[in-house]
Order: C-alpha cells, then sequence, then structure tokens
C-alpha cells in the first residue's frame, strides 16, 4: 500500500500573500519529487492556478495544479473540495500536496472533511501554516472578522508575512496581539517576499478540536464529473461571472486566448483600480503577465503561458464594475 501524502493547508486572510508563499514552496521543494495544489478562491474566475502554473519557479520534478472557484471549498459539505481532491490524488500521485482555500473561507471545514475516515490510509494531514500581516492587526474590520479568527484557531503554525514592509510599531503590536490571543504556543516565524521555508510543514500538529462534516452519500464522485469544464466563448469574446458573500463582492472575467492586450493600457487601467483586491494572468502585445493589486500597489511579473486571459476584482462593496469592463474592452489590441 503506497504511503500517505503529506498535506498542508496555507491559509490566511485576503491578500496576505500565500500564493507567494506557495511559489517560493515549490521553488524549494526536494529535486525529483511531484507536488501538487489544490486552489480555492473566493471569485467564480481562477487567477491563482494560473499564477502558479505560469511560472517558471517551480523547482525541479513536476507541479501539478487543480482549481476550485467560488470559494466553495470550504463549504460544510464539502463535496466540491472532495472531487477535486480525489482527482488530484488518483492522478498526480503526489509526494506533497499543498491546500491553499480562499482568504474568505472558514479552513475548519476543509480541516474537517481532510480528517474524515474515507482519507485516513491516504493523508496525513501534517501542519496548517497561517499567515498574517501585522499591519492588519490594528483594523477591528480585520481581527474582529470570524474569518480571520477561524484562520487563526487552527493554525499550527503562523507566518507574519511582508515583513519588509512593517514599521517598528507593526512588530509591537504583532507580538501584544499573539500574547493577547494566547497564541503563544505555536511557532511564530517573520518572513518577507514569501519566503516560507518547507521545513516549517514538517511542524507538529497541535491539539485543535474538528469535527468531521457527516458523511453524504454519493460523495465518491465518478471520473466523469468534472468541476472545471471546457470554456466555450460567447461571439463576443468574454464572459463575466460574479459573486458576493462575507461582506465582499467580486467580478472576474475570463477572454478568448486570441484577444491581445495592449501592455500599457492595462497597466493605466489596473493600476488607477480602488479595490480589496486584484489579480490578473493577461496576454498582452509585449507578453504573458500575471498583475497583482494588494495595499493599492501593483505588482508585475512575466509569465511563460496562459491559456487565456483572465482578471478578478474583489472589494468591499459594489464597485464599479461595468465601468472597468468598459475600460477591459477598450483596452483589447
Amino acid at each position: 500500500m503506497p504511503k500517505p501524502v503529506p498535506v498542508n493547508i496555507i491559509t490566511g486572510f485576503l491578500g496576505v500573500g500565500k500564493t507567494t508563499a506557495i511559489r517560493h514552496l515549490l521553488a524549494s521543494k526536494p529535486a525529483g519529487e511531484t507536488w501538487a495544489v489544490l486552489v480555492n478562491e473566493f471569485g467564480e474566475v481562477g487567477i491563482d492556478g494560473s499564477l502558479l502554473s505560469g511560472s517558471d519557479q517551480t523547482g525541479e520534478g513536476e507541479v501539478v495544479i487543480r482549481e476550485v472557484p467560488g470559494g466553495c471549498m470550504c463549504c460544510s459539505s464539502g463535496l466540491p473540495m472532495q472531487v477535486a481532491l480525489n482527482q488530484l490524488l488518483r492522478r498526480a500521485k503526489p509526494d506533497r500536496l499543498l491546500i491553499e482555500p480562499t482568504g474568505l473561507g472558514h479552513p475548519r471545514e476543509m480541516l474537517a472533511t481532510l480528517l474524515q475516515p474515507m482519507y485516513q490510509e491516504l493523508l496525513c494531514v501534517g501542519a496548517t501554516l497561517t499567515l498574517v500581516d501585522a499591519r492588519k492587526l490594528a483594523d477591528p474590520r480585520y481581527t474582529g472578522h470570524d474569518i480571520f479568527c477561524d484562520q487563526l484557531a487552527i493554525a499550527d503554525v503562523i507566518v507574519a508575512a511582508k515583513t519588509d514592509l512593517y514599521e517598528a510599531a507593526d512588530t509591537d503590536i504583532l507580538d501584544n496581539f499573539i500574547a493577547t490571543r494566547q497564541l503563544g504556543e505555536r511557532p511564530l516565524y517573520k518572513v518577507a517576499h514569501g519566503a516560507v521555508e518547507p521545513a516549517w510543514l514538517d511542524s507538529p500538529r497541535l491539539s485543535v478540536a474538528i469535527h468531521p462534516p457527516e458523511q453524504h452519500p454519493g460523495l465518491d464522485t465518478p471520473d466523469s464529473i468534472e468541476l472545471a469544464m471546457v470554456l466555450k466563448f460567447p461571439p463576443c469574446g468574454y464572459v463575466r461571472k460574479d459573486n458576493s458573500g462575507g461582506g465582499f463582492v467580486s467580478a472576474g472575467w475570463i477572454f478568448d486566448p486570441a484577444v491581445v492586450f495592449d501592455h500599457f493600457r492595462l497597466f493605466a487601467l489596473f493600476s488607477g483600480v480602488v479595490a480589496e483586491r486584484l489579480k490578473a494572468v493577461m496576454i498582452t502585445n509585449n507578453g504573458i503577465f500575471g498583475f497583482n493589486l494588494s495595499e493599492q500597489v501593483l505588482s508585475i511579473m512575466e509569465l511563460d503561458e496562459a491559456f487565456d486571459s483572465r482578471i478578478e476584482i474583489i472589494a468591499e462593496s459594489a464597485a464599479d464594475f461595468d465601468g472597468i469592463e468598459e475600460m477591459l474592452l477598450a483596452a483589447r489590441i
């Protein structure tokens, strides 16, 4: 019988840098090993999978990416997660599995699914790494959010991310927060640029009360069921998908790969968007690029490949998504 696959959840609130941390882990993985990544996003348009698979920073060996869009992987039934998880284990046969839940989802439900009896011989559930940004700890919108609290409650390791952007007061706030929330027994690491160490994945799990959900009939879904269907574009050349929940709204667009965008106009458009988060993978006249807007700072990463162009914007309230769509269409070449 094959050995159980080590699995780790990499969680944290919206915009904390989970995808960057996973990219760093993939670049540092042992040579020759196959690692799989199961990604869930709040929006209906998957972006993180393209950012991970399109980058050449995945180390030696194979990396298999599977996306579950729409924030549904953390729901109580866990059906979308189980379908994707079963397919990954069967097809990729990975040496390790990393799971990145949406920053707006409750990871406790996901952990409960992994601990079900049906996975006991297939998975070895390891440490859950929760990323936090100390600059947000003075904002009650974050510290009082039930999802943020849930992410910390299941943490086996706490990673203070983006320390290169901290001021001295941020570190003091972080230390006080850890003490006040009685999280001091958890290892705390401080990193910049997502430099999470692979050794932290093997940290011991803490005794957190997790109650597995009830087993529902029919969860062992056959191969014929696929979550990600082949997308057929309408004559206009793009589709738009909207979502809402947890006090946030999102809009996402997927464009036919034949559509090429003006790089300069995209940069100007994305730089001017006011939102909690923007992610995009775009085919432009200068090549393929990933765009990431967080804290109103836009970063760009050149990618090797992309199956199409896609954009996801998350905001706290109804944004002018229609106006953004008009500017996107105007940026086509």
